[in-house]
């Protein structure tokens, strides 16, 4: 009998090995992160720039348009990467904006704490093989790089961006050099590149080099489209020509009537004008020229950039691997709207405007303010403040494990949400407070998974406070309600109440109509605030002026200090001897 029992014992064993080789394979991971993109610029939500790539995602997958980050690049990042808030992660502030009250505060390294783990490393110790290739902008330090935070093979940007046709050049005066490391070394980049193209080149040949070790892989590709300088190969930005010739505000509406049309916002979403967009009927003949030229040149590289997609989509059905891989696609913050004016003098004498070479290696393009606010269409504001068109983005998730295809969900989700749903999605448990023995940061998110198949309609509860700061930009947001107050020149530093799920381009302050609510939510905020460390902005911050002043003091003054001592030691030599002179003709 107890033989029998062992016989029958082994066969259950063998039975339920063999079911579990037979089961479907965990998913393959693809991450893509665009840069400064706004919420209409893909063809899937309402934009006329040509992205059938991630259309093609969006129609397979789930489209969210109620999807919020942080309205800069590294704190975007560093929740992407992380899932944990980002002034608990290390990255409370970009470090070009940090205010110098803040640097070296708690929450506010500007690079990833040791004290927070990311999706690479849980991916990893569950078995999969990990690569990242393009932008990484949350640390620098050598215990920081990718292969110390769980990635398996990586040629990374450590910088917030760079020019990309040339590698080493820098984008602005705020570092001596652009930052590029390959497996946790110096890398050793080639003279030229188009950047987009670079990044999916790498990627594809990660995947080429491991596909024989028979695990799932995560892949993760951070562009730089469309970082300024905006640029792109001439063909991509040709197809534009004479797109934009009616302009930015016509162009808004557009955007905003089609995303309607797709279901993505409630039609007739009223939308204000931004201050700082220009009246495109006052431009001269030929400032319209050239300010059109700016959008084709910035429609280009977007287009570009989903061409590249495309590449990497037909390298993963070639492969067989296609159909078992799960994408994310989103832009790390709103599109840019600075127009660089404070930057002319040294972008001058690094690089051409002329329009007729917008775009072209040694070109400068820069969207501005006008075109910034089209591309949040119907938004407002955009990059840095805290409006819907700064953190509201794009989100498309498509693939296996249930996510249904071609749906919009309208619930509210966050970036920190994404590290738990992809642990979910692997099949892997969070970790906790613990990993490996050592204390670390709890997730802040919750999966999407379950509205990715359709078995819950929201993930956060109506009751559910999350909070939002970033270089004095606030906001809070439960359920469809969002608290938020933005800082000057953009803002009026007051706080206003909107319900985005009915009124995403905040057009009507609810704060009479809900008193409670907006007290409430007040409340919220604070304790968020001090429950994340969250620090007040030195009187009168600007942004754009902080990264002036943090040039000049982290970047001017080291690289030039030694001449400009030995010019200062000169002139008073000069200076001495001419007194000594006079004074010698003045005794005689």
């Amino acid at each position: 009998m107890k033989l029998l029992a062992l016989c029958f014992a082994s066969l259950c064993v063998l039975g339920n090995a063999t079911a579990l080789a037979a089961g479907p394979a965990r998913p393959n991971i693809v991450v893509l992160v665009a840069d400064d993109w706004g919420f209409s610029d893909v063809g899937a939500y309402g934009g006329e720039i040509a992205t059938p790539h991630l259309d093609a995602l969006a129609k397979r997958g789930v489209r969210f348009s109620n999807f919020h980050v942080a309205a800069s690049c590294a704190p975007t990042r560093s929740m992407l990467l992380t899932g944990v808030d980002h002034h608990r992660n290390g990255v409370g502030n970009l470090r070009e904006t940090m205010p110098s009250a803040h640097v070296g505060k708690p929450g506010y390294r500007g690079s990833l704490n040791p004290n927070v783990v990311t999706i690479a490393s849980l991916l990893r110790d569950g078995g999969y093989r990990t690569m990242i290739a393009g932008k990484w902008n949350v640390g620098s330090e050598a215990w920081n790089l990718p292969d110390q935070r769980g990635f398996d093979r990586s040629i990374v940007q450590g910088d917030t961006g760079s020019d990309n046709w040339e590698p080493a050049k820098r984008y602005l005066p705020h570092s001596a050099t652009v930052q590029w490391f390959e497996d946790g070394k110096l890398a050793k980049m080639p003279a030229e590149f188009y950047s987009s193209t670079y990044f999916v080149d790498r990627t594809i040949a990660y995947l080429q080099a491991g596909k024989n070790e028979g695990k799932p892989f995560f892949a993760y590709v951070g562009f730089q489209a469309n970082h300024v300088p905006l640029q792109a190969p001439r063909a991509f930005i040709d197809k534009y020509r004479g797109r934009y010739k009616d302009g930015w505000t016509a162009l808004r509406t557009a955007r905003r009537d089609r995303a309607a049309e797709l279901g993505l916002i409630p039609k007739n979403t009223p939308m204000v004008t931004m201050a700082s967009s220009a009246d495109w009927s006052r431009l001269s003949d030929k400032q319209k020229l050239y300010e059109a030229r700016r959008m084709e040149v910035y429609a280009g590289m977007a287009d570009a950039m989903d061409h590249e997609v495309g590449r990497l989509v037909a390298h993963l059905k070639n492969s067989g691997e296609y159909d078992n891989t799960v994408f994310v696609f989103l832009s790390d913050n709103g599109p840019e709207g600075s127009d660089y004016a404070d930057a002319q003098l040294w972008l001058k004498t690094q690089y051409s405007q002329d329009m007729d070479r917008l775009g072209d290696k040694g070109a400068y393009g820069i969207a501005g303010p006008s075109w910034a606010s089209a591309s949040a269409s119907p938004l407002a504001t955009y990059k840095f403040y805290a409006g819907e068109g700064g953190i509201r983005v794009p989100l498309i998730i498509a693939g296996p494990a249930g996510i249904q295809q071609d749906r919009i969900q309208h619930g509210l989700a966050h970036v920190n949400d994404i590290v738990p749903t992809l642990l979910d999605i692997a099949g892997l448990a969070a970790p906790g407070r613990q990993y490996k023995g050592q204390a670390v940061e709890p997730l802040a998110g919750r999966s999407l998974l379950p509205v990715l198949k359709g078995e819950a309609s929201d993930t956060h509860p109506a009751n559910h406070a999350i909070g939002y700061e970033l270089s004095g930009n606030q906001a809070l947001f439960k359920g469809d309600l969002k608290l938020v107050r933005n800082i000057p020149p953009v803002g009026d530093n007051q706080w206003r109440l909107f319900d985005i799920r009915k009124d995403p381009g905040e057009t009507t302050d609810l704060q009479a109509q809900l008193a409670d609510q907006f007290r409430s939510m007040q409340d919220d905020y604070a304790a968020y605030a001090a429950s994340h460390g969250v620090l007040p902005m030195p009187d009168g911050y600007d942004p754009v002026r902080q990264v002036l002043i943090n040039s000049f003091l982290n970047y001017w003054i080291p690289a030039y200090r030694n001449t400009v001592l030995a010019w200062s030691a000169g002139l008073l030599a000069l200076f001495v001897l001419w007194r000594l002179r006079r004074r010698r003709k003045a005794m005689r």
